[in-house]
């Protein structure tokens, strides 16, 4: 049973006993500024949220301005421009304001067949650390843009793959975003054909056709060669990973052999490792044995941070030291490493935050129509970050 309640009142229903009824008129307090205003409520149940919330309806903010609620509807999803009094306008804006009106997407949704929500489906990107930033990327353009980022996280087991984009299409998501946690084929889920879809941090794999982004790992691998050639040096190791499990092993390989070539310097396969793993432990004793040979390189440049990190280990047990004896480059900019050693790594930035970005802005444009293009797959540009481990070599 409801409590008795009494013009003047604000409405707040008891958990568990119902609508309140047979009641016309309340008084609405707004929970920000503690002014009040009459609204007419109805004679039946009024809107109540999931926790038992009194809601602020459209009529509830036209009946305290004194106006329909076509004009309330208009002036709030600006469209009251030579329709609606500004002073009246600004009234209603003041008074959405101070009683803490939100607006129903769901309701919304429905008219403009439109949830603003893109879905984003992520294989542990979210429990990255330096990935994370491409999360950010993706939130901070949608939500610039009036959509919301919905994320689910598969942590990288491939049979939640389907679940998962069931559950967002589910919601009626206006498009998908899949965000992999390093560059790579990305398998797509089924989609409504219309739907716009585009990978982050990858490519669709097999014949799927779709958008997706990718950092430049060829030309940064470029950029960080020809920073240590640029430097002087000559003998310049490549610290990479073996097999094809990175896509970038192959691209950054690439990149510092052209680099190599374009400075005429003759490549010395002594000089290439291919590591097992990127761990720092699973480089050190290999790294360490390339530092101990007589004719060592002067410089290093290492697939990742972490690489680079055994690279600072070694050569501080061989006495080594970091730039006069020795030069080194990562890849990654990966925080807590890069700008934590000593002396600072110089790196090349993966542009996570701009990659998650890229990818919200593309389907965004899909959705609206401004992108209507074949799908492609973009390339974002990896700065090279100077710190301080670069200097000419010694001899």
């Amino acid at each position: 049973m409801a409590a008795p309640l009494s013009p003047g009142r604000v409405c707040i229903p008891l958990v568990g006993n119902g609508w309140i009824t047979g009641f016309a008129s309340t008084r609405l307090t707004s929970l920000r500024s503690h002014q009040t205003f009459d609204a007419w409520t109805g004679s039946r149940g009024q809107t109540i949220d999931a926790e038992g919330v009194r809601v602020i309806t459209l009529k509830d903010l036209a009946a305290a301005v004194g106006v329909s609620p076509s004009a309330v509807s208009l002036v709030l999803n600006d469209r009251a421009a030579g329709r609606v009094n500004e002073k009246t306008a600004e009234r209603i804006r003041h008074a959405a304001e101070d009683m803490g009106y939100i607006p129903n997407q769901l309701a919304r949704g429905l008219k403009t067949k439109r949830t603003h929500t893109i879905g984003v489906l992520t294989d542990q990107v979210a429990s990255v650390p330096f990935a994370g930033r491409m999360l950010e990327g993706v939130q901070s353009v949608a939500w610039e843009s009036g959509y919301l980022a919905m994320i689910i996280d598969t942590t990288n087991r491939s049979e939640l793959l389907e679940q998962s984009s069931r559950a967002l299409l589910q919601r009626d998501i206006d498009a998908l975003i899949i965000a992999a946690e390093y560059h790579r084929a990305v398998d797509v889920p089924a989609v409504p054909p219309a739907m716009p879809v585009t990978v982050l941090d990858g490519f669709p794999a097999g014949d799927v056709v779709a958008d997706g982004v990718v950092p430049d790992e060829q030309a940064g691998a470029y950029d960080a060669t020809c920073h240590l050639a640029q430097a002087g040096h000559r003998r310049i190791a490549f610290c990479n990973i073996g097999g094809d499990v990175f896509v970038a092993s192959e691209l950054r390989h690439a990149g510092y052999m052209a680099a190599l070539r374009d400075h005429g310097v003759e490549p010395d396969p002594q000089l290439h490792l291919s590591l097992a793993s990127v761990a720092t432990s699973a480089a050190y004793r290999p790294v360490r044995a390339l530092l101990e040979r007589p004719d060592r390189p002067t410089a290093v440049f290492c697939f990742s941070d972490q690489i680079a990190f055994a690279v600072y280990q070694a050569a501080n047990d061989l006495g080594l030291r970091i730039p006069e004896d020795l030069s080194v480059v990562g890849f990654d900019d990966q925080r807590f490493i890069a700008d934590a050693l000593r002396p600072g790594l110089t790196t090349v930035r993966l542009p996570h935050h701009d990659l998650g970005a890229w990818a919200a802005k593309r389907v965004i444009d899909r959705i609206h129509g401004d992108e209507t293009g074949a799908p492609q797959v973009q390339k974002i540009p990896c700065p090279l970050v100077a710190r301080a481990s670069v200097a000419p070599p010694s001899t």
